[in-house]
């Protein structure tokens, strides 16, 4: 008898401690990475949308929602990423934790600059435009790094007890990430000023920091397939320039893409579209991944 009150009491205090874990939900693959590397074993953390998947258009499926009922928190990319398809699943979670402005919601995009922001008014003639801001800006890792920041910030308010925890995992991210930027940075030394096309505005952050040249893009405008005019056009105007590479996301269609590469003498890039959370991939392994891809075009001497 003393035995099975032991049992019970350690099943009892286990379930305990098991449920004192804040249960974590991101809109992307890259911050749960971000959010793991931050919270470690003290958090569960899931993503609603896969690396494989346009974040864009994520299907508002009910098992989503169920996922949001049960989160103590939701952390979003913002800049209007999320609008098509988050809103409907924050309905119908019925969690007020996590509705936008609640305890639990962290929007990332509040903590870094967000590039390419609207001036004037905008309508969707103009495609898929985020009027706050270009939301694709976890390609740059230094932006990685002020995610993360923000992320332990709100675990230690709202997990005080594990709070120290979660500064220490923070501190040895951004250690490692120091390292690894500075080692990303000078393998591309070479590949500044290297002329790029992208088939979506998803690599500016990206192009930026690795101080490319974008001379052209697929979509005529964000979210808009290109048309026959609209590919031969910009074969004519870029071809000159001898693009060294074209960068795509793996979730986009290619055949489009590789007729511009053909044409243009760029190197076709199939780029994953974000962090394989799915596979414990970690947030500087899929950094290194993208870097490994460019140095196949951009790493080689012209003409090779």
């Amino acid at each position: 008898m003393i035995r099975f009150v032991a049992t019970l009491l350690f099943v009892l205090l286990g379930a305990g401690t098991a449920q004192a874990r804040l249960n974590i939900v991101t809109s992307v693959p890259d911050l749960a990475a971000l959010t793991k590397a931050v919270g470690g074993a003290d958090v569960d953390v899931r993503s609603l949308s896969l690396s494989t998947q346009d974040p864009h258009f994520v299907d508002a499926r009910p098992n989503l929602a169920l996922a949001l009922n049960k989160a103590d928190v939701l952390i979003v990319l913002g800049g209007e990423m999320e609008v098509g398809w988050l809103p409907v699943l924050q309905r119908g979670a019925r969690n007020s934790a996590i509705l936008s402005g609640g305890r639990g919601y962290l929007d990332c995009s509040n903590h870094v600059a967000l590039k390419e922001q609207a001036t004037g008014a905008v309508d969707r003639s103009q495609g898929d435009i985020h009027p706050g801001g270009n939301p694709h800006y976890l390609r740059d890792p230094h932006n990685g790094v002020a995610c993360a920041e923000a992320i332990a910030e709100r675990l230690a308010k709202l997990d005080p007890e594990h709070a120290a925890l979660f500064r220490t995992n923070l501190d040895a991210f951004k250690a490692d990430m120091q390292k690894r930027i500075a080692g990303w940075e000078k393998a591309a030394v070479g590949w500044k000023g290297s002329p790029v096309l992208v088939y979506h505005k998803s690599w500016t952050y990206l192009i930026e920091w690795l101080g490319l040249r974008p001379i052209g893009t697929v979509e005529p405008r964000p979210g808009i397939p290109p048309s026959p005019a609209h590919v031969a056009r910009l074969i004519a105007e870029t071809a000159a320039s001898k693009p060294r590479a074209l960068l795509q996301e793996e979730y986009y269609p290619a055949g489009t893409s590789r007729l511009v590469a053909e044409k243009t003498g760029a190197t076709l890039l199939h780029l994953p579209g974000g962090t394989r959370f799915e596979k414990q991939q970690t947030y500087p392994e899929y950094v290194d991944a993208v870097m490994s891809k460019l140095g196949e075009a951009l790493g080689r001497e012209e003409g090779e």
